[in-house]
């Protein structure tokens, strides 16, 4: 008879597996050490929370939320100033010419083409003009331009500065020094076209530092 087949080795067969079918599941046992070290890591993260946000409140203690009444409204950029300290002294000017004719000292021999005061205008006016106690406001170049395109120009240039409220003005025409023979083209005719313009109160040569002969200075009548 074989082993497997004997009575007694059966029966020890049997009770091995019933042995094993009423052991209890192997629990996993952790280390003390192990415990003692998650807790540690788990309180210390606790800890710099708390740590954390004590910090925060501290910080914002003293912070006070801006009422909806107080907060900046963004305004428009402002508009240039006016220069009117500027305009003050320049109605002075024209309010002491107006007054009389003392004291003028105005050289006009041999100068009337290049010059030109509108009739009822007293001639302080134009001595005020000639000694550069106006303010250049503008200017414009006429190098260059044919007479017609001159001519335009020129209009265009007094209407806008009639517009602008502008007195002062220095229109440049040249000297002529590249033209035929010499001789000036625009001078003469710019000083025509002036003259016709219901705007203008006088004109006379800008002085060598503005341009000399080859320009002049026009006072304009005000749009007030």
């Amino acid at each position: 008879m074989s082993r497997q087949g004997h009575p007694a080795f059966s029966a020890l067969s049997t009770l091995r597996i019933a042995q094993r079918a009423d052991a209890p599941a192997v629990q996993e046992i952790k280390h003390p050490a192990d415990e003692e070290k998650a807790k540690i890591e788990a309180e210390t993260k606790e800890a710099l929370a708390a740590r954390d946000a004590a910090l925060w409140r501290d910080a914002v203690r003293d912070v006070v939320p801006k009422a909806r009444a107080e907060r900046v409204a963004l305004s428009p950029k402002p508009p240039p100033p006016l220069p009117r300290q500027r305009e003050r002294a320049e109605a002075r000017v024209l309010a002491k010419s107006l007054q009389g004719t003392d004291d003028l000292d105005i050289a006009l021999e041999g100068e009337e083409a290049d010059v030109y005061l509108a009739p009822s205008v007293p001639r302080k006016t134009l001595a005020d003009l000639r000694r550069g106690r106006w303010v250049i406001q503008a200017e414009l170049d006429l190098h260059g331009l044919t007479r017609e395109e001159a001519r335009l120009a020129l209009n265009a240039f007094l209407d806008d500065c009639k517009r602008r409220g502008l007195r002062c003005l220095r229109v440049i025409h040249g000297k002529g020094l590249s033209s035929p023979g010499r001789q000036p083209i625009l001078r003469p005719l710019v000083r025509q076209w002036l003259i016709r313009h219901a705007s203008l109160l006088a004109f006379c040569p800008a002085k060598p530092a503005d341009g000399g002969s080859g320009a002049l200075l026009l006072l304009l009548r005000s749009t007030g």
